[in-house]
């Protein structure tokens, strides 16, 4: 990897994911051009038109990226970041982000501004920063992985921004829907750092981003400091305590609340053992599942807004080795602001 030396003339590979609309992705496209013209920086723009072309133009930009010595830069939400980190990683190239999702909280985590030109002119005055990755069956996350409800409301969320819009209006309002309809509870094993727990659940989240576990007021944020992931199981209630429970997080203080378990792992084991519908009609499982083959079964994982179909057991982890993000030196506040260091707030 580049040193701090050199890292200010390493070129740029961006990859704009311009699936959500060619209009948006033309405009972030002429705010590139000017920002690299204006620095006097080497760089390349690779445009994805569709999600199916994602993963190979994705290769194409960090291998150029790599055999050049640059870094290769995700230009979207948060799956077009997942989808650029995972390659980076792989390759150990550096990696960059100008984020232009809905919540952006991987970026608002590490001080990179909303605005593009902002996000911009970091990038170029950045340096290479460790980043914990998360990990559930090999497969990367920068800030969550769940299961259970939290994939169905991503689903639901979905549909409503094709319907209505991106925005965060939206995705709540999204988020209130699939809380007032008929979802399913998961039986499943745990194993914790090697303790054995059996639990029944409505989600499982696992946290890898500090903003969004102290924004809900989750305690075990502060495990990520010390290469830990965060869980947070939220137990089978009914539509009001889970509509009570969603308004102590928006409120910052879902980690004491009642049905909500929360705690920090190295590793983590999760073996699907049975799955119940919410309607007392329906309160069984419906269909017998043994132990072998629960831990053959595949089962849908929410990876950073993206849903994914994963063979069990999950295996949840941190990542041996770190992701380098190119990024202007900050502090940032517990509220996703951000602060230049030496430079008063």
């Amino acid at each position: 990897m580049l040193d701090h030396l050199s890292i200010s003339d390493a070129p740029l590979y961006f990859i704009v994911n311009s699936a959500s609309g060619r209009q948006a992705s033309s405009a972030t496209e002429q705010a590139i051009d000017s920002a690299m013209r204006s620095a006097g920086r080497d760089y390349r723009i690779f445009v994805v038109e569709n999600t199916n072309g994602l993963k190979a133009i994705v290769r194409q930009a960090v291998d150029a990226a790599k055999e050049n010595s640059g870094v290769a830069v995700a230009v979207g939400g948060d799956g077009t970041i997942n989808a650029v980190a995972t390659a980076a990683l792989a390759s150990r190239c550096l990696f960059g982000a100008v984020p232009q999702g809905t919540f952006n909280y991987f970026g608002r985590t590490h001080g990179i501004p909303e605005d593009i030109e902002s996000a911009l002119s970091d990038l170029l005055h950045g340096q290479p920063v460790a980043v914990q990755v998360g990990l559930v069956n090999d497969r990367i996350f920068l800030v969550n992985a769940s299961v259970g409800l939290y994939p169905e409301l991503l689903e639901d969320r979905e549909v409503f921004k094709q319907r209505y819009g991106r925005s965060r209006l939206v995705a709540v309002w999204s988020a209130l829907v699939t809380a007032l309809g008929d979802h399913r509870y998961l039986d499943m094993t745990l194993d914790q750092d090697g303790k054995r727990i059996y639990l029944r659940t409505t989600t499982l989240f696992i946290g890898n981003n500090r903003l969004q576990l102290e924004q809900v007021g989750i305690e075990q944020a502060e495990s990520l400091k010390h290469g830990q992931l965060a869980a947070i199981a939220v137990n089978p209630v009914g539509t009001m305590p889970l509509l009570w429970l969603a308004a102590r997080g928006a409120l910052g203080k879902l980690g004491n609340a009642e049905h909500v378990t929360g705690f920090s792992f190295h590793t983590l084991t999760v073996v699907p053992r049975g799955l119940f519908r919410s309607k007392s009609v329906a309160r069984r499982a419906e269909r017998p599942v043994t132990v072998e083959h629960s831990r053959r079964r595949r089962i849908k994982v929410a990876v950073d807004g993206e849903i994914i179909w994963l063979q069990s057991p999950l295996e949840f982890r941190v990542a041996p080795e770190p992701l380098m993000l190119v990024k202007r030196a900050q502090e940032v506040e517990s509220d996703g602001s951000h602060r230049m260091q030496g430079v008063a707030a």
